[in-house]
């Protein structure tokens, strides 16, 4: 399983022991708003560790638990997996962060070593998400990570606003980034 560095955080790939502090970010009925409007149950979040072991097991990748190299504390999460949860899917980037590290940049920072993870490490052409119309916090993350909005579709049981990059989109934003040295 792939660990991931930031300049603040470690990526780690979701396991039984991120238990607590997932079912914390979890839990917050303001994080869970726009991904599936309700908090999660300890029960829900077990279910999630589940079945991203089991992503991890089969395609090598999932989703992370965002710990804060400063705190060792387990702040947010976030994966590549593929639209719909299925194989055949595109792939899909996402996260959410808890609530007291908001706007802190830490969601661009993990989406972008992510995103770095898709095109690099698996080769991705292309790289989507999707956001409840409404978050547009997520919404300027995405278009800082160098995503184009392409309009609404249903995922997940909901209207969701789509974004995409192919692998030119974000060749071009790595370039633009702040301390890029390639």
């Amino acid at each position: 399983m792939v660990v991931l560095h930031t300049p603040r955080l470690r990526l780690e790939p979701l396991t039984d022991a991120h238990l607590e502090g997932l079912h914390r970010l979890n839990s917050d009925p303001e994080v869970m708003r726009y991904i599936t409007g309700k908090p999660d149950t300890l029960a829900d979040t077990q279910l999630m560790i589940d079945r991203v072991k089991a992503r991890w097991a089969e395609w090598g990748y999932s989703w992370w638990g965002f710990i804060e190299l400063a705190t060792g504390e387990l702040i947010g999460a976030g994966c590549i997996q593929h639209l719909g949860r299925v194989k055949s899917g595109p792939l899909e980037i996402g996260w959410r962060l808890r609530r007291d590290r908001w706007h802190q940049g830490f969601a661009s920072e993990a989406a972008e070593r992510m995103a770095d993870f898709a095109f690099e490490d698996l080769q991705a052409e292309s790289l989507c998400a999707v956001r409840d119309p409404a978050n547009a916090a997520s919404g300027k993350v995405m278009e800082r990570l160098g995503m184009g909005y392409t309009g609404i579709e249903h995922w997940y049981d909901l209207d969701m606003a789509r974004h995409d990059m192919s692998r030119a989109d974000w060749l071009l934003a790595r370039e633009r980034r702040p301390g890029h040295r390639h």
